[in-house]
């Protein structure tokens, strides 16, 4: 299995937008609930979005933490089988490690919980804000 991340610009000025890929050969992200943690210098980490496996009955179910809703957003393409975060309206508080992961649980329950026992984690990337 391979599960790697990417991120198109990891320094940005406050305001701006960056994004964030997660993409997995040896799995199909149909079956994964797909995630992203982010954990600042000195802070906990936190489940920031999600967006839940397909169970084939409707449009997935995606979780965006407080802090973030509105401004972040969860996608799937299942042709690349890659998920991506399009971070918008960026603040220097946003400055973290991003970890993407992926658990065959298929809901979004342990990225809610912070639960770290996810079946897989990306390495992360480091994402920084500017004031």
């Amino acid at each position: 299995l391979m599960f790697s991340c990417g991120v198109w610009g990891g320094l940005v000025q406050t305001g701006g937008s960056l994004r964030l890929s997660c993409a997995a050969l040896g799995l199909s992200f149909d079956d994964y609930a797909i995630g992203w943690f982010r954990q600042a210098p000195g802070k906990e980490r936190e489940g920031i979005s999600c967006i839940s496996s397909s169970d084939g009955s409707g449009p997935r179910t995606t979780y965006y933490e407080d802090s973030v809703k509105g401004r972040f957003t969860i996608s799937g393409d299942n042709a690349k089988n890659t998920v991506y975060l399009e971070m918008s309206s960026l603040k220097p508080e946003d400055t973290a490690n991003y970890y993407c992961v992926a658990d065959s649980w298929g809901s979004c329950a342990k990225v809610v919980a912070n639960r770290g026992d996810m079946d897989y984690w990306g390495k992360g990337t480091l994402v920084t804000v500017s004031s």
